[in-house]
């Protein structure tokens, strides 16, 4: 089950495409964050959702909310997946310790060993004010971000 909105969200300290460490407590301390968790880089689904993520940046912009997506692949792999997309987003390598990020969200498939598709909208007091969560094999959709971002700018 995966965090609900009114739950803290864990701290955590990764690295993003370029080797960058990103801390929760800073990526918010100025706006709120999108915390996008994927399966895989390069993987059919993932990429149409984060293409579309790309696509209507600006939504996040305009909104003043910070978008960040997480999987568990090695920031190597992440960088040449952004690369090869034109991601303007930090990616975030959940990698080692595997999948922790995505455990104390409550976003970790065990028996698949990847993140789940979940969505966590955190407020710069570190609160979740949204979290959605789609089946395996099923993308989010643009309407549940819009309907994400609302709750964390109203």
């Amino acid at each position: 089950m995966i965090l609900e909105p009114g739950a803290l969200a864990p701290e955590f300290a990764l690295v993003n495409q370029f080797g960058q460490t990103a801390r929760l407590a800073e990526l918010r301390a100025a706006q709120p964050v999108t915390l996008v968790f994927f399966p895989l880089a390069f993987s059919g689904i993932c990429q149409g959702e984060l293409c579309e993520l790309r696509d209507n940046f600006a939504m996040f912009q305009a909104a003043g909310v910070q978008l960040v997506a997480l999987s568990v692949d090695s920031k190597h792999t992440l960088r040449a997946w952004a690369e090869a997309q034109s991601y303007d987003f930090p990616l975030l390598a959940d990698f080692w310790p595997h999948g922790e990020v995505a455990a104390a969200y409550g976003a970790f498939d065990e028996a698949a060993g990847v993140a789940r598709r979940a969505t966590f909208v955190i407020g710069t007091d570190g609160v979740v004010r949204a979290s959605f969560m789609t089946p395996r094999g099923q993308a989010r959709s643009l309407e549940q971000y819009c309907e994400a971002i609302e709750r964390v700018t109203a």
